[in-house]
């Protein structure tokens, strides 16, 4: 008879083993996904960089009652650690995080260090005033107090074009600075406008290839997969030269006398463009599943549903169609998914009217550099994501999902 830790040891081997296999896939996913995740969701909610250059002036500013200026040492505290942020290099940072709650303080501060580095220590309020009247406003201390909150839901309240006043109700943005959310259900509808064309479009492909013969099917998966093997910026370009003005489907209406030379269609850089060509691009996605769910049903339900006396449209809807809604559910989830973060395709052939919340959150990652806020916009998308992710489990089933 085996001891009792040689049978632990060749029960937890193969388990051990498993788990060896397993950890590389894990740390894949969580370099690659949930840090970065968590990374952009932190971020949306933690920004240190005003609490860590002033913290002696925000201190004395939770004092503060919020009705007039200051006292004497609020401007005394901040004097002194504008001239440290100089000196550390550290002002811009801070300058630009004021600057994103109050419009015009980035200058003011700047403008500030520059003559306070001449002037004895600590100054009071009535020489902070003179240096800029900005000094003597209580909405630029509150701008101060607003952005030197560690953890803060600003972020998210611009995001959906909302403030908090400085008494802490929430209210709209002014008129024009409404923009995210215009843009958050322009993408919304887009992208559920392209799952419906994909499915709308894929499916007879997708019925078609599954029923064909075995030589027709593999030509037409071929021309399927075309696109995977063709960058997406050429593809996208491509859209271009064939919808511009003066591109290929306009002189060919001009040419069949369908539209004159001076009623050319305006088909690019505008929401038809960005339809067309992601359309195009994301069509495979929905393709591929909804064919390797067909091809598993077999063709004589059909022959047997009509058979029994069922039209072609009752065989279809009551025998075909609820078997292929796995693949059905797969695709749209993975087309919307996809479209919802699109990039690339609206910045090029969108326009002004085709361009989506994912090039606002670039513009903010790459130009004004409010990462924050970026953060915020990927936040609100996830959710959404994630919604609607749990929307078809409670409807369908995620069990039901299949890709094959």
């Amino acid at each position: 008879m085996k001891p009792k830790t040689d049978i632990k040891i060749s029960v937890l081997r193969p388990r051990l083993r498993a788990a060896g296999l397993v950890l590389p896939l894990l740390a894949f996913i969580g370099i690659t996904f949930i840090a970065p995740l968590g990374t952009m969701l932190i971020r949306s909610i933690y920004d240190p960089v005003v609490a860590d250059a002033l913290p002696e002036t925000l201190d004395l500013l939770s004092q503060w009652d919020g009705t007039g200026t200051p006292d004497e040492a609020v401007y005394a505290a901040l004097a002194r650690e504008l001239r440290k942020a100089y000196e550390e290099r550290t002002l811009g940072r801070v300058a630009g995080r004021v600057n994103r709650v109050h419009a015009g303080l980035r200058s003011v501060m700047t403008r500030s260090v520059r003559r306070l580095r001449s002037m004895d220590e600590g100054p009071g309020r009535d020489a902070m005033i003179g240096i800029d009247a900005a000094w003597g406003n209580v909405q630029t201390w509150h701008a101060i107090r607003s952005a030197g909150a560690r953890f803060t839901s600003r972020h998210y309240l611009n995001a959906l074009d909302l403030q908090r006043l400085p008494d802490g109700a929430i209210a709209s943005q002014p008129a024009e600075r409404r923009i995210y959310l215009s843009l958050l259900w322009r993408t919304l509808v887009v992208s559920l406008t392209i799952t419906g064309l994909c499915l709308l479009l894929g499916y007879p492909i997708a019925h078609l290839i599954a029923h064909a013969s075995a030589r027709v099917s593999n030509l037409l998966l071929i021309l399927v997969l075309v696109p995977f093997w063709t960058s997406l910026l050429v593809r996208t370009t491509s859209w271009i030269v064939l919808l511009q003005k003066q591109g290929v489907l306009n002189s060919l209406l001009v040419s069949l006398g369908l539209i004159g030379d001076d009623g050319r269609i305006a088909m690019v850089y505008n929401m038809t463009g960005t339809l067309v060509a992601m359309t195009h691009v994301l069509l495979p996605f929905m393709i591929l599943p909804l064919y390797s769910i067909m091809r598993a049903i077999p063709p004589t339900q059909m022959r047997a549903a009509s058979s029994l006396g069922a039209s072609p449209f009752q065989a279809f809807w009551r025998v075909y169609w609820p078997q292929t809604l796995p693949g059905v559910g797969a695709g749209s989830l993975l087309v919307f998914i996809l479209a919802i973060g699109y990039y690339i395709t609206p910045a090029l052939v969108g326009g002004s009217s085709g361009q989506l919340i994912s090039n606002m959150i670039a513009y903010h990652m790459q130009t004004s550099l409010n990462w924050s806020l970026a953060a915020a916009l990927g936040g609100i998308l996830f959710v959404c994501v994630v919604a609607l992710y749990l929307f078809y489990d409670r409807l369908v089933g995620i069990e039901r999902m299949r890709l094959g």
